[in-house]
């Protein structure tokens, strides 16, 4: 991606899009725990959402789809809920953060659908910093019709607070962000991202009012996304089984495991 001549504009909202969206994820090298904090710009409505995922744990999951956008639209207040995504050095460092009540959900499924769970008071402080360039989002499936985006991979330090927990530090963890707009009314598809079949690890999914679902799954590289089954190609076969095996549920993919000492 060549040099970006006024990087604060490319950071900032893009007044001529009909949505825009700004995605910021974090994780541990060992898959353990993940975290994601995101807010998308629908007309003069904000969607945020944004999760902490740990393996063994409940996920804390955040949604409200219907805040009004604000004067700054990197500030989203809605009823329980302040978050704020500041971009403090154009394409080098942001800051995340946030205070509100999460659901803790047993049953990540449970987030596809009402996502009830415990209240629990949480709050992100997290800072954002890159380690390469940005780079070009291509579009993606059928709904993607974005004008311009760029991805950027980076490190998070900072704190989470929970309730009844002691402050969870995160000290240059890996993480990714992302940038996208359009001036398509359709809106986007799911960012995309590697898909992955065989995952039993942690797990944050979202259902978002469009329609569209981005199950994300936790993988040592970042995060990704749960494959979705879909119809087979050949006529006159059943339209759900795997392509690959034979076997109904979801098309054959490479399994996703850590690396073992044996691997190096």
């Amino acid at each position: 991606m060549e040099p970006i001549a006024d990087a604060r504009a490319a950071e900032g909202r893009h007044v001529d899009s009909m949505v825009e969206e700004w995605v910021f994820a974090a994780w541990t090298a060992d898959a353990e725990l993940g975290v994601i904090s995101g807010h998308r710009v629908v007309g003069r409505t904000a969607w945020y959402w944004a999760a902490l995922a740990r393996s063994g744990r409940p996920l804390l999951h955040i949604t409200d789809f219907e805040v009004p956008v604000r004067a700054d639209p990197f500030i989203v207040k809605g009823e329980a809920l302040w978050a704020e995504h500041t971009c403090d050095d154009p394409m080098r460092q942001w800051s995340v953060g946030n205070e509100t009540y999460a659901s803790a959900i047993d049953d990540p499924d449970e987030a596809l659908g009402r996502a009830y769970g415990d209240p629990t008071p949480i709050a992100f402080d997290l800072e954002w910093y890159a380690t390469g360039p940005p780079s070009p989002l291509e579009p993606a499936g059928e709904r993607a019709s974005i004008d311009s985006g760029y991805e950027q991979v980076g490190v998070v330090h900072g704190s989470i607070e929970i309730l009844g927990e002691s402050r969870l530090e995160l000290i240059e963890v890996p993480a990714h962000r992302w940038h996208r707009w359009t001036s398509g009314a359709t809106g986007f598809a799911p960012l995309t991202l590697p898909e992955v079949r065989a995952h039993s690890g942690v797990r944050a999914p979202f259902a978002f009012p469009d329609g569209s679902v981005n199950d994300l799954v936790l993988t040592p590289d970042g995060w990704a996304r749960r494959a979705v089954r879909r119809p087979c190609s050949r006529l006159g076969s059943d339209p759900w089984r795997d392509q690959a095996s034979g076997e109904k549920g979801e098309p054959a993919l490479p399994e996703v495991r850590s690396p073992s000492v044996s691997d190096s």
